[in-house]
């Protein structure tokens, strides 16, 4: 935030559960927030990573400086509403320019009751991030004309140390719809066919694809919808029995947020879909999901993966993909069984990005292809989702 700009807004108090604490002002909603703050390195998309689903109960951190500088519309949002729990930025612009914004981030931040921070120094955190690990945290946005106090201070720590661990969470039930829907809407284009910018609609499908809610986003949805998909999007608790009863020609294990491994119910219908012979896709959480129902296991990672500009490369063809991701669990690469096999690894820390049963139509990839916000380098994997059911059918 600019020194002209500090005056009107009221201070606000970020802290640390390991004691460490930032002063700052407060751009959002007054109140206090908790959950695990993480940094994301990407540049843009702040208004994808507010209403990613995945990021529920965490804190972000973006580390690029200037945050907010293009406003904020209705058309980019991942989702029905603000699923982080805090926002922490350095500076906010002094203006918002873009022909399709609408209100600015501030306004958007105060208007979902979403508790940020502005002002500090981010570098300072995500050093301490990077070399301590992703840790709990609290934000306390104090109102007008109120002070900072050593009470306040105390409060927030407080919080902070009070906050549940992220281990242990299983989340994807909490972010899931509750009743089953379909999904007919494609992909944005700056001019469509009338010369409007704006998403188009599915006319004639070619599959029907069931998508496991357990945080998904809608420009996933769109994806699949762009590629001939008519899609049934699920609770996160369906049972695979009534999966199956929509007689799919593929099913969708989405992202989300949390641990996977109390996913139960999930990773059983997981199991039990794959064996059925129905080609299945699965991403983040989705794919640490599949792994276990596999017999892999996944575990709690120091330094997670936030940010649109991870390298990833592809085993199977040597090429290095610049990828958008948002975990802080993995698939432990040592404990995948005889009938998988590796396709993608991270390039930044050797983790497993991406695997394929060998005996069933089913593959996955850790990060989010759909590139909402980041790099479109791995959307092929829509295309050989795409291909596996176009098979099936043939067979």
């Amino acid at each position: 935030m600019f020194l002209s700009q500090q005056s009107a807004f009221p201070p606000a108090i970020l802290a640390l559960a390991d004691g460490t604490v930032f002063i700052g002002n407060s751009i959002g909603a007054q109140g206090t927030t908790t959950g695990e703050v993480v940094f994301n390195t990407a540049m843009t998309g702040y208004q994808e990573i507010l209403t990613d689903p995945s990021y529920c109960q965490q804190i972000v951190t973006l580390t690029y400086p200037h945050i907010g500088n293009y406003g904020i519309n209705a058309e980019d949002i991942e989702s029905d509403k603000v699923f982080a729990a805090g926002l922490i930025i350095k500076n906010l612009p002094l203006l918002a320019s873009n022909f399709r914004s609408t209100e600015t981030l501030s306004e958007y931040l105060v208007r979902s009751k979403t508790v940020s921070i502005a002002n500090i120094d981010t570098r300072k955190l995500t050093r301490l991030l990077r070399d301590k690990g992703a840790q709990n945290g609290a934000i306390v946005g104090l109102a007008a004309g109120e002070q900072v106090s050593q009470a306040r201070i105390d409060e927030a720590i407080a919080a902070a140390q009070a906050a549940p661990s992220m281990k242990g969470l299983d989340l994807a039930k909490v972010v899931s719809v509750s009743q089953s829907y379909e999904w007919v809407q494609t992909e944005w284009q700056l001019a469509r066919a009338d010369g409007t910018p704006g998403y188009g609609k599915l006319q004639d499908h070619a599959f029907h694809v069931v998508a496991f809610d357990y945080g998904v986003k809608k420009n996933i949805l769109r994806m699949l919808a762009e590629r001939g998909c008519r899609v049934t999007v699920v609770p996160a608790q369906t049972p695979a029995v009534e999966v199956l009863k929509y007689q799919p020609d593929g099913v969708f294990l989405s992202n989300g947020p949390g641990d996977p491994e109390p996913c139960d119910y999930a990773i059983e219908a997981a199991r039990t879909i794959m064996d059925s012979g129905v080609p299945t896709f699965g991403i983040c959480l989705g794919h640490q999901i599949m792994a276990l129902a596999c017999g892999a296991k996944t575990f709690k990672m120091q330094n997670s993966h936030h940010g649109a500009n991870h390298p990833v490369k592809d085993l199977d063809s040597g090429r290095v993909c610049i990828t958008s991701q948002n975990h802080g669990f993995a698939v432990d690469l040592e404990t995948l069984p005889a009938n998988t096999r590796a396709t993608h690894v991270s390039l930044f820390d050797g983790t497993l990005q991406g695997m394929e049963r060998t005996d069933r139509p089913a593959f996955c990839f850790q990060g989010h292809p759909e590139a909402s916000p980041g790099p479109h380098d791995v959307s092929y994997l829509f295309d050989r989702f795409v291909n596996l059911m176009r098979e099936h059918k043939k067979a």
